[in-house]
């Protein structure tokens, strides 16, 4: 007897045979039974109708992804639901299937995908019965839809950041017409559970806690193209995360625009600190990691945690942009150079071992080299273990574009080099402490130079090479840091 989804339970839902399901029925309203239904009648019909139509004995479908670990995240949704119809993952983009999961923070991302655009333009031509997918957090931008479908107008699909969990019903809009289908969403409140997803690791895995931004940073278009803050609720998180270490998975990695700003919108508001102490408790996970921490709502709540904590990694990323607090205020971030400072302190003498990481904007608009060298001040005051450095991007539709005083591209690059001179200088002075300790390493991959060797990430976040074969990976172990190469360390696995 087929399946009607329309009484499945949500939680129930993903462990349904979609060759079960009953596809003459219509479709359910709720989701996730909806999407369901919709991948249903793509593996029991569409796809396999396409294959044959195009002589093939299946089809393969690629997905590039550009930008953040929260696109990341998405695409391995977005690959877990065309695999779950019926098409082969490949690496090549003369793929049947090709998507790509788009960045809009700075300007040259937009670029990289126009250009890559060109080249998929000739792959349809030789293969006409190809799709074409762009999705992604530069579709939500209106002059980027008008640019595609003037230039590119081979394009088949395209969607935005509020609505991937329609993937699967989109294919079928995209399967049954004849022109291309656009459907972006302004904003939305919908948190979709328990879709597909194809975890790129068999052993860690990212865990969206929340969506959206609600910080407007002047330079910055996520909230524009991301949406509001909107939590999960941490039932279904904990469930996740739950299933996740009951297949195989040890460290999780929780994913917001702001983390700490958890909780807030949720019925029954709840702290991140008290969402990670939940998250603790889950027997058989062994890490916790999370990004990205905003300054300004970084409580003393969440530093006590993660102090006691055996579970969370002694590594924090914390973005300051800039030094200067004229600057800062520009940038609408929300706290001074002092308050940051002190913030930076109390972290240090809570927890004596911690790695901080940061972001720095060089050259925002006005920035004068009084201001950079409060930005120099605080880089030599914190001595972060690494930083990611970036010359000032100007964003379209962000308050900061229309500032006077733009700085120069020879200033800026200047003032980039001596950045990066002095957190190189640091870095490696701070990364070395560690020679000669003996140190839990979580082995990720074989080595890409030396096949003799594994490569694997401390709780600080730095990586560790080491003599090792293919089935370390995925487990936690003891390696003795022999060597610093200042970013990595190279080490010799304790038996």
């Amino acid at each position: 007897m087929k399946i009607d989804l329309r009484t499945i339970p949500d939680a129930e839902v993903s462990g349904i045979d979609l060759m079960d399901v009953d596809i003459t029925l219509p479709a359910p309203e709720a989701e996730p039974q909806r999407q369901y239904y919709f991948m249903a009648l793509l593996k029991q019909q569409l796809v396999p109708e396409r294959a044959k139509k195009n002589g093939k004995e299946f089809l393969t479908a690629c997905i590039t992804t550009f930008g953040c670990q929260m696109n990341a995240r998405d695409s391995e949704k977005l690959e877990g639901i065309l695999e779950t119809i019926g098409y082969h993952i490949v690496e090549t983009e003369d793929a049947d299937f090709v998507v790509y999961n788009t960045c809009t923070v700075r300007e040259n991302a937009n670029l990289r995908v126009y250009g890559r655009l060109g080249q998929l333009g000739k792959y349809k031509k030789k293969n006409p019965g190809m799709i074409i997918s762009l999705c992604g957090c530069m579709m939500q931008e209106p002059s980027v839809i008008e640019k595609i479908k003037k230039s590119y107008s081979f394009v088949d699909l395209i969607f935005g950041t509020h609505n991937i969990y329609k993937f699967a019903e989109l294919i079928v809009t995209c399967f049954e017409s004849e022109r291309m289908v656009i459907d972006i969403w302004k904003d939305t409140d919908k948190i979709v559970e328990d879709l597909p997803t194809d975890r790129k690791y068999s052993f860690k895995s990212g865990v969206n806690i929340m969506f959206g931004c609600n910080n407007f940073c002047s330079y910055c278009i996520v909230p524009y193209v991301r949406g509001r803050e909107r939590s999960r609720n941490p039932k279904d998180i904990i469930r996740e995360i739950e299933k996740l270490v009951a297949d195989g998975v040890v460290e999780v990695m929780l994913l917001g625009q702001n983390v700490n700003s958890y909780g807030k919108n949720l019925d029954e508001p709840m702290t991140f600190a008290q969402l990670l102490q939940e998250i603790e408790k889950i027997e058989g996970l062994e890490r916790i990691r999370f990004m990205t921490s905003h300054p300004k709502d970084l409580s003393d709540e969440l530093i006590e945690v993660m102090a006691h904590s055996k579970k969370i990694c002694k590594h924090l990323h914390l973005p300051v942009q800039s030094g200067s607090t004229d600057v800062l205020k520009k940038m609408n971030r929300r706290y001074t150079k002092e308050q940051y400072l002190l913030l930076v302190e109390k972290i240090k003498k809570a927890i004596p071992d911690i790695s901080l990481t940061t972001d720095i904007i060089v050259g925002f608009p006005g920035e004068t080299e009084e201001d950079f060298q409060e930005t120099l001040d605080v880089v030599r005051k914190v001595r972060y273990d690494s930083a990611f450095t970036f010359q000032y991007s100007k964003r379209t539709g962000t308050p900061a574009a229309v500032l006077e005083d733009q700085i120069s591209p020879e200033v800026m690059k200047d003032r980039f080099d001596r950045l990066l001179k002095e957190v190189q200088t640091i870095s490696a002075e701070v990364c070395s402490v560690h020679k000669g300790t003996i140190q839990r390493v979580l082995v990720e991959t074989k080595n890409d130079h030396d096949e003799h060797l594994v490569t694997g990430r401390m709780s600080n976040n730095l990586l560790v090479h080491f003599p090792g074969d293919a089935s370390l990976i995925g487990k936690l172990v003891d390696v003795e840091l022999k060597e610093c190469h200042g970013f990595y360390y190279m080490g010799e696995i304790v038996r």
